[in-house]
């Protein structure tokens, strides 16, 4: 069995990166520097080309991009599909240029196959999680009126899949040429990465073998607001935590409370700093989901607080 191990095969160690010279400082190159992922679909037999022969092509478009490549193991395929995760993360630059070289490469094996000049249209399916699926589509479909109508690409977000518990991802189909996908995807990912959360939502594990268990993948503390009715029927609960203590409950790099919520399959949202329980100094901490599993998330979160208390840590 490979459950414990990690959901992604191990990507090679980036190769140097390119030596041209950095972009002079600007005021907008600030959010180009943040590191941010993608992610999206590809068929079992894409997998293949998109490796290499031991491993060849990754390893080359990691030292090409300067972006770390990982693809889900096989036979691990998103809910509903057939096909494998493709995840790209880095600097926001190297990712699109990853992007680019894999949809080129795969785009090249169409050709080889058809045998055709014309440049195709294809489709490219990146995962979002919902919470953010929101600011792509943005107000009235606004922002995604506009993102078609500047890269020409089809770009459609499938509804919220209730079929698979705890799913807390989307599709987002990109149809075009080559050029007006990379267009597209630019729009798209710059947007994402916007949203201070949506980077840190990158340490979440992405096997979803759980997601038939009810697990809840979504990326805590991200908070995104209700879609549907449907979740209307979640409950939530605030409790408060003393400042000094949020800490030890979010961990390092949000890992504790990341894993508080894949466990109870609870939503954990913590207020800004300054954001208190009125009268108090104690942070808010909102947990949503089943009542079973906001009983299980509180408790949890108490024990963490508990066990700093102990060894006295702030």
């Amino acid at each position: 069995m490979e459950s414990n191990e990690s959901s992604y095969v191990s990507s090679p160690e980036l190769g140097p990166k390119r030596s041209s010279p950095p972009p002079p400082k600007s005021p907008t190159s600030d959010s180009l520097e943040k590191p941010t992922y993608v992610r999206f679909l590809v068929s079992n037999a894409a997998a293949g080309s998109v490796i290499g022969k031991g491993g060849s092509t990754i390893t080359d478009f990691q030292s090409q991009s300067g972006a770390r490549i990982q693809l889900s193991r096989n036979q691990e395929f998103f809910p509903g599909t057939t096909d494998r995760i493709i995840m790209i993360s880095g600097q926001i630059d190297d990712v699109l240029r990853a992007v680019e070289l894999i949809l080129s490469k795969l785009l090249s094996e169409i050709h080889l196959e058809e045998g055709n000049d014309v440049d195709p249209k294809t489709k490219v399916r990146l995962i979002v999680p919902n919470s953010f699926c929101g600011g792509i589509i943005g107000k009235g479909g606004a922002t995604i009126k506009s993102f078609i109508e500047e890269s020409q690409a089809g770009i459609k977000i499938s509804p919220q899949d209730n079929n698979y518990y705890g799913l807390n991802d989307r599709l987002v189909t990109v149809t075009g040429t080559l050029d007006e996908q990379m267009r597209a995807v630019d729009l798209i990912l710059s947007k994402l990465s916007e949203d201070l959360h949506y980077p840190q939502s990158v340490n979440v594990p992405f096997s979803y073998a759980a997601a038939y268990n009810g697990v809840n993948y979504g990326p805590a503390g991200a908070g995104g607001k209700f879609q549907n009715n449907k979740e209307d029927r979640s409950n939530s609960m605030t409790i408060g935590i003393a400042d000094e203590h949020i800490g030890m409950v979010v961990g390092r790099g949000g890992r504790n409370i990341m894993d508080i919520s894949q466990a109870t399959g609870a939503r954990i949202k913590i207020s800004d700093r300054g954001d208190f329980m009125s009268g108090t100094t104690d942070r808010k901490v909102t947990i949503t989901g089943s009542q079973r599993a906001i009983r299980a998330a509180e408790a949890m979160i108490l024990q963490k607080v508990a066990h700093a208390s102990e060894k006295g840590v702030n």
